[in-house]
């Protein structure tokens, strides 16, 4: 049964916890990547179709001002919204919305050249839910461990982190 896309970032909160991880306090990369592949296949309402990227998932990693400048590595979920706006109005468009697990990090020489190449992701992917996610999930962990950088933080312990539901864009 698909939950509704207000509550995503709040399911995505309970099935951290359940993995004895704190949202705001997650530890452990791996688990955190584990509980966001499972995450990201259950189906959500209110949003758009997948052949119309309703549904997609991005890796970003870098260090970004909002975040004292610490080096970041980034789960998200974009959502194109349809449930919001004029309904009737033949030109409305989705909104797009972003569970966003963000995992900071302490500095480090493995990563100490992050600053160098700004902001960093794997591009969007909108593989349907079900084998052809489980698929670009697999991709995705593989192309990150062949990352010497992004390999030694999904390693690191992270000294923080937050789960955010927040409009895109």
């Amino acid at each position: 049964m698909p939950i509704p896309w207000r509550s995503s970032a709040e399911v995505f909160a309970q099935m951290l916890r359940q993995r004895g991880n704190e949202p705001d306090a997650v530890r452990d990369v791996d688990a955190a990547w584990g509980t966001f592949a499972e995450f990201l296949q259950i189906e959500i309402s209110g949003i758009e179709s997948p052949e119309n990227d309703g549904d997609g998932f991005i890796v970003e990693w870098g260090r970004w001002g909002w975040n004292d400048e610490q080096p970041a590595l980034s789960f998200g979920r974009q959502l194109a919204v349809n449930d919001v706006g004029e309904q009737d109005d033949p030109y409305c468009q989705p909104e797009y919305w972003k569970v966003e697990l963000q995992l900071a990090f302490h500095e480090d020489p493995a990563w100490a050249d992050t600053d160098s190449i700004g902001l960093q992701d794997t591009g969007f992917d909108f593989a349907e839910i079900g084998e052809p996610r489980a698929v670009a999930l697999a991709e995705t962990r593989r192309f990150i461990h062949s990352d010497p950088q992004l390999a030694a933080m999904w390693r690191a312990k992270p000294a923080r982190s937050e789960l955010t539901l927040d409009r895109a864009g």
